[in-house]
């Protein structure tokens, strides 16, 4: 599999405040934006897998939903986790 645990838990020391820092909006934007990127790979050699590609959607959905909490909440964190992922220009 793609995503084993010590990859997240890389992820996670990287985007959140520790391992088992799970819960906070950057560290779950960080983990949605890995899962879309390998989806998004998977879907370039299979374009008719219609089940990934409802679950790419959805977790844009998500991903778009704590980014858009993130700005409302607190806007020098988006910024943050836009600049450290490179999800806008």
């Amino acid at each position: 599999m793609y995503l084993t645990s010590e990859n997240k838990k890389e992820i996670f020391k990287k985007f959140g405040k520790s391992e088992a820092d799970t819960g906070t909006a950057e560290a779950q934007i960080a983990l949605f934006t890995t899962r879309i990127n390998h989806l998004t790979t998977h879907l370039k050699s299979n374009s008719k897998d219609y089940n990934t590609e409802r679950s790419l959607v959805i977790l844009v959905g998500k991903r778009k939903k704590l980014l858009s909490y993130l700005e409302n909440k607190d806007i020098e964190r988006y910024r943050a986790i836009i600049k450290k992922l490179g999800l806008r220009k």
